[in-house]
């Protein structure tokens, strides 16, 4: 009996030692030790970060679109730390390897930060090459290099995943797209892209630091910033020495509803950096402003300029659409800009793929335009005169 009491004894403390072997082994092969990050700074910019691990760095992207519940993280990582690295996979969205080679990206502001940091030749695919307006990009759109995608609300996957390219660059409106859902299943990390969320135009034109990390430029993506910062804030002071205010009304008329900015946007933001009189730039909200044409012609019949017509390319056309619109004092003076005129070869406008990442140009195109006694060097970029 006592014999049988020892060795029912003695099985249970291996049975014990056992089960501590198993789970300490465990817990050596799950257990990560994941160093202490460093972010880095971002000036302006508030939908995305950057945290620096030493051997790879993890994009932190916290809205991209309005109201998103989801934060996306994604480890960009050397092929050489990659193979010396563990991750736990369910704490990121993607592992990409770094610095890429090939490249989607879906919307015309992705092109220029592509251009800015010498990458251009990494593009592959586009949805509606048509809207290109950049000279270099459509030169590889034309030798077949940059290939069409049809459109970004239904992406030809089958051309896509042809491509296989490294990562995809996406954006959404509202995180429902069918189509970068089945490109992320097929195994490509989808990235998405918040710039255009941001509330300030240098808050946009810093998602060049973004584009920085997947090419390992970060150093050039700063300088480039910094550059572009710079010439905002001088051309901003020189604006602000002027006394003269002159008035602003934007936006026109379609289906009996008149579209502008509203006061909280980034375009009304370059109007008060332009040192202007926005008719508008008391209202708040979210969007555009949505009015009926009383009350606009009411509060601007007598504005000084009329800036972004919508689409509308000429003074005739704009007249064409309503009588009305002749009655302002600006369409009756030709003071009305537009940036409808300035575009590609195939007709995509310069200002929708360029302006985002060059706030620079937009602020000193405005200030061209509204004080015509300052930046006498300086000729439009984006806009033009309506004929």
């Amino acid at each position: 009996m006592l014999l049988l009491l020892q060795k029912k004894s003695f099985l249970y403390i291996l049975l014990v030692l056992f089960i501590g072997f198993i789970s300490c082994k465990k817990e050596k092969q799950t257990s990560i030790k994941i160093p202490k990050a460093k972010e880095r700074t971002l000036k302006y910019a508030k939908g995305f970060t950057i945290k620096d691990y030493n051997t790879y760095q993890v994009l932190e992207i916290k809205n991209p679109w309005p109201k998103a519940e989801k934060t996306y993280r994604y480890v960009c990582i050397s092929q050489e730390n990659a193979a010396k690295t563990s991750f736990l996979k369910n704490d990121y969205n993607a592992i990409i390897i770094t610095p890429i080679k090939n490249i989607v990206v879906t919307s015309t502001t992705h092109i220029p930060a592509l251009e800015l940091l010498g990458e251009e030749k990494t593009l592959v695919g586009f949805p509606g090459t048509e809207y290109v307006s950049s000279k270099k990009i459509r030169a590889r759109i034309d030798s077949g290099n940059v290939r069409e995608l049809g459109k970004n609300e239904g992406i030809n996957t089958e051309v896509l995943l042809e491509l296989n390219p490294e990562v995809v660059v996406g954006f959404g409106i509202d995180g429902n797209n069918k189509s970068l859902d089945l490109i992320e299943k097929a195994g490509i990390p989808v990235l998405y892209n918040g710039d255009w969320v941001e509330t300030s135009p240098l808050a946009k034109a810093e998602w060049i630091k973004f584009f920085g990390v997947l090419y390992n430029k970060e150093k050039a993506a700063d300088s480039i910033f910094n550059t572009i910062e710079k010439e905002y804030i001088t051309a901003k002071k020189i604006a602000a020495k002027v006394k003269n205010k002159p008035t602003i009304l934007s936006g026109a008329m379609h289906n009996d509803i008149w579209y502008l900015p509203n006061g909280t946007s980034t375009e009304a933001q370059l109007l008060k950096d332009a040192n202007t009189n926005y008719l508008w730039q008391d209202s708040e909200g979210t969007g555009s402003l949505q009015l009926n044409f009383e009350s606009v012609f009411i509060k601007a019949q007598n504005a000084d300029i009329w800036l972004s017509p919508s689409n509308y390319s000429s003074l005739e056309h704009l007249k064409n659409a309503s009588a009305h619109n002749a009655e302002f004092k600006a369409f009756k003076n030709k003071n009305i800009y537009s940036s409808t005129n300035t575009t590609g070869d195939t007709g995509g406008v310069l200002y929708f793929e360029l302006g985002m990442s060059r706030p620079d140009l937009v602020l000193k195109d405005l200030i061209k335009i509204c004080h015509p006694e300052l930046l006498k060097d300086y000729d439009l970029y984006f806009f033009e005169r309506l004929k």
